[in-house]
């Protein structure tokens, strides 16, 4: 499966969860799959994504979050596994594309293609579901999983695909949008 195959299932299941998708790639997958109000696209803030959800997690414990990030990304700031571990938010689901390389950046292998390994980093900081897939069929059965029960972590085995559309760059306009569609005063 491809990181933008993976990402058309989360779009899918998300129901009205809100969808946090980190910059570059994971944004605009996120956007060719389904752009709705739910959906926040972080720009200038790689590795922030995680923090970003588990924030509106803690902020809005009614609303069901969902993190699409990158490996690279999440590698930046592995302490955001710790915090959800030790917070125990139960409506964050972090899904990791890890196609093991820094792909909006020019390719360059992420140490997942040495080895790290996320599934067990979120193990290891108390998170109590995390799960590994490597098909449509098993990144479907983990996101049902998720559903009823969290945090989780899903760290999805992806191939790179090419980006097809991007967001607006309008970052106060689609602020705005995601907030009133969370119900909060912008």
């Amino acid at each position: 499966m491809n990181r933008r195959e993976a990402t058309q299932i989360v779009v899918d299941r998300a129901g009205d969860a809100a969808i946090i998708a980190s910059l570059g790639h994971p944004a605009y997958d996120l956007f060719a799959a389904g752009d709705r109000p739910r959906n926040f696209y972080t720009w200038g803030s790689m590795g922030l994504a995680s923090s970003v959800g588990l924030g509106l997690a803690l902020a809005r414990p009614d609303v069901r979050v969902f993190v699409l990030d990158g490996d690279g990304s999440l590698l930046m700031n592995l302490g955001s596994l710790a915090t959800i571990g030790l917070l125990q938010p139960v409506n964050v689901v972090l899904i990791v594309m890890d196609n093991e390389q820094f792909a909006t950046t020019g390719g360059q292998p992420t140490p997942t293609a040495r080895g790290a390994d996320l599934d067990a980093a979120a193990r290891a900081m108390r998170v109590p579901l995390t799960l590994t897939v490597r098909n449509e069929e098993a990144l479907s059965d983990a996101l049902e999983q998720a559903a009823h029960s969290g945090p989780a972590v899903i760290v999805a085995k992806v191939d790179e695909s090419a980006p097809t559309a991007k967001p607006p760059l309008d970052c106060v306009a689609m602020k705005h949008r995601f907030m009133s569609a969370i119900g909060q005063n912008t």
